[in-house]
């Protein structure tokens, strides 16, 4: 399968990149990291890594077109890329803070969708996974930004999926709580408690690749 991820440098991101590609399949990858970025052409060079900053419409426009140039439609789109904002009360975040979490968290998401969907549709097959979170289904205090967020990507991808032709699908995915930096920002005493990445993309890379028509519009969640 030909699989594309953004944040593909590190996180969850990073973890189904490695897994897909040492299962065999074709991953086509972004991240905003340079030197990462650089480190997967290295050790990938069958596959396809690109430095872009999703909330770059321009660049992911470029990125795309490459992309989908060198190997037609994607099978699987994994919209992964997201940020976290600043651990505080929503009226203490400021104008910039809450920008670029919208850039990244619901703009980026809209411009991947904007130019890989399309050659998706013409050829009327695949499947668009958007990571949603438990805090895309529910509320807590000082992550309001990032609950916005997910919230968003929720309605978004069921509000696609009624226009996706038959036999295809867009799932918004909640991962689950894994031990990640992102974990780490906002709660660092107890992330430790919580799988890590390695261990959690045993679980969700085969489940992602078994989502289907079937879960088209379905609010999903990788099993615990």
């Amino acid at each position: 399968m030909k699989i594309v991820i953004t944040g593909v440098t590190r996180g969850l991101g990073r973890a189904l990149a490695d897994f897909y590609i040492k299962a065999g399949h074709t991953v086509i990858g972004c991240g905003r990291s340079g030197p990462e970025i650089f480190d997967l052409r290295m050790n990938h060079p069958d596959h396809h890594f690109s430095v872009v900053d999703v909330a770059l419409d321009n660049k992911v426009a470029i990125w795309a077109a490459d992309a989908v140039g060198s190997y037609g439609a994607p099978d699987i789109l994994i919209n992964n890329a997201a940020i976290m904002n600043r651990l505080s009360p929503v009226w203490e975040q400021s104008d910039g803070e809450f920008t670029k979490l919208v850039d990244v968290n619901l703009r980026g998401v809209m411009n991947v969708l904007r130019h890989f969907v399309p050659p998706m549709v013409k050829a009327e097959s695949g499947v668009i996974v958007n990571f949603s979170s438990g805090w895309g289904r529910s509320v807590s205090s000082d992550v309001g930004p990032y609950c916005m967020s997910k919230w968003g990507i929720e309605g978004l991808t069921k509000s696609l999926a009624e226009e996706l032709p038959a036999g295809m699908a867009a799932v918004p995915l909640n991962p689950g709580v894994i031990d990640t930096d992102m974990l780490r920002a906002c709660w660092a005493e107890g992330a430790s408690s919580y799988p890590k990445a390695k261990a959690w993309v045993e679980i969700a890379a085969p489940y992602i690749l078994k989502l289907g028509a079937k879960d088209n519009g379905q609010s999903v969640s990788v099993p615990s």
